[in-house]
């Protein structure tokens, strides 16, 4: 299998090229706005497609589309072509699919909060440790009641329930107050307002969509249009990033191939470790080190080296490095740091290239025989054979109206879940409480309303006395108080009678 021409090495006058059996080693693409680094992803991207790897990249300027579009042929790319020793150079297209996570400019891409889980969604709602413990809590409830977390309308129906259940809930699963529900919710109306509720939802992206082969037997690349997604560092990074984990859970172990399985371009790669918790950084270390036994090669590409943690640039075997400007402390800093990163070649400075490194031109090493690191070399980078700039909305169109997922993905469906299944309970609570109650066979037919209103006052209760009996005590003094006073009045007149 022939390798990926990077480019001409000017320093020793060779080849430079990336082997495909060490292309799941992972890289790093780096250097200054403007040097030619999309350039370059559209070059490693070109040739991962040509030898049937499927790739996965964010486009975030929107020039990255130029890859589903034949290049212009023009006389400078045919002549930097023919400086290089690139034979067969012809310009041509190559097989994308875009996507969206807003649906516009691609297909859209979906999960489900459940797939996403309480980490990364504490981390895209900004929450600090008390909401994130609070969030792991209604996770939990979900999974004990059955409940289906699918969109933001799920879990904002599952916060209420906790907020209405709290007392209860915090006896069983741990402390939940209202300050912290409150804080998620007021977190999830500002991820709405965003437009990341589109984000959450069925049907769920399917990672073998993500690894397509062509009819011709080139790999599919995958294009996210991330010019407004990347408005919202954390979503953008943190989508990226469960990607990432998905495909590290999902995929079997294989060890070294003859090729990876699927190249993934993590663009912007500052963003995924800035503010990250330690524990973060701690899950994407594991995952760029073990991936690698999955057939999946992750290439960074940022404007600093050091914008990558040490750990985790150490992991990266294949390293591409355009000019460096040293204007200011940091980066002067990052050209020492980009300099003693590479294997010294005695015929180079490093040091001083990077910073006289023209557009289209790099410092690169890469894996060789035996898994060893070349000496560093001063490269014309190859033109891909793309367009090298944006696409118009016919072009865009027309790509996705040929698209083998389109008819998948572009219908949101919407099945019964939480929400839903809350709703129903309460509806049926509430007609229960309203029933009338049921009468039993010792109840009086005539109890109830206006009628037993009227027994009780002629006939009492057991606690208070009717009309009947009131009258017959009142009878009953009456006739007592009449003999009586007769009695009275002859026992008087019959004494004071007696002395006339």
């Amino acid at each position: 299998m022939d390798p990926i021409l990077l480019g001409k090495g000017i320093t020793d006058d060779i080849p430079v090229t990336l082997q495909p059996k060490f292309g799941n080693r992972h890289g790093l693409v780096a250097g200054a706005t403007g040097t030619g680094k999309t350039v370059t992803l559209m070059t490693l991207a070109e040739g991962f497609s040509r030898m049937g790897v499927p790739v996965f990249m964010a486009d975030v300027k929107g020039d990255v589309a130029g890859l589903a579009a034949a290049g212009d042929g023009s006389e400078r790319v045919m002549q930097r072509a023919k400086d290089i020793g690139i034979a067969d150079y012809a310009p041509g297209a190559n097989p994308v699919i875009f996507w969206d996570l807003y649906g516009k400019l691609g297909h859209p891409v979906r999960t489900t909060v459940s797939e996403m889980g309480p980490t990364l969604l504490s981390r895209i709602l900004e929450l600090n440790d008390t909401q994130s413990g609070v969030l792991d809590i209604v996770f939990k409830l979900a999974d004990d009641r059955g409940l289906l977390l699918l969109d933001l309308e799920d879990l904002r129906a599952l916060l209420g329930l906790v907020a209405a259940e709290r007392k209860d809930i915090s006896t069983s699963y741990g402390l939940v107050s209202t300050q912290s529900v409150g804080a998620i919710q007021r977190a999830l109306l500002r991820l709405e307002q965003e437009g990341g509720e589109m984000f959450f939802g069925e049907p769920a992206l399917e990672l073998a969509d993500l690894m397509r082969t062509n009819t011709d037997g080139r790999g599919v690349i995958g294009i996210l249009a991330a010019d407004q997604l990347i408005l919202k560092p954390r979503l953008y990074s943190s989508f990226l990033l469960w990607l990432l984990s998905e495909l590290f859970e999902t995929l079997p172990e294989v060890g070294d191939l003859d090729k990876p399985k699927l190249v993934f371009v993590f663009d912007e790669a500052h963003l995924l470790f800035d503010d990250a918790p330690p524990a973060l950084q701690q899950r994407i270390e594991q995952v760029v080190r073990l991936i690698r036994s999955k057939g999946v090669g992750v290439y960074f590409c940022s404007q600093f080296p050091d914008d990558v943690p040490d750990n985790i640039l150490g992991q990266l075997g294949n390293r591409v490095q355009h000019a460096l400007r040293a204007f200011t402390p940091r980066d002067q800093k990052a050209v020492k740091t980009a300099a003693e990163t590479f294997v010294p070649n005695p015929k180079l400075d490093v040091a001083q290239a990077i910073s006289k490194l023209g557009t289209g031109e790099a410092l690169v090493s890469t894996l060789q025989d035996k898994g060893i690191p070349s000496p560093v070399q001063q490269t014309l980078v190859s033109p891909p054979r793309c367009r090298m700039g944006a696409i118009n909305d016919t072009e865009r169109q027309q790509v996705r109206n040929s698209s083998p997922v389109g008819g998948k993905y572009d219908t949101r469906v919407d099945r019964e879940s939480a929400a839903e299944m809350l709703a129903k309970r309460a509806e049926t609570a509430a007609q229960a409480a309203n029933a009338p109650a049921a009468k039993t066979e010792q109840d009086d037919p005539d109890a109830g309303g206006f009628g037993q209103t009227v027994k009780d006052a002629v006939f009492g209760t057991k606690r208070r006395q009717g009309m009947i009996e009131t009258m017959a005590k009142q009878t009953t003094r009456t006739i007592g108080t009449k003999l009586g006073n007769q009695i009275v009045r002859g026992i008087l007149g019959s004494i004071f009678g007696g002395r006339r």
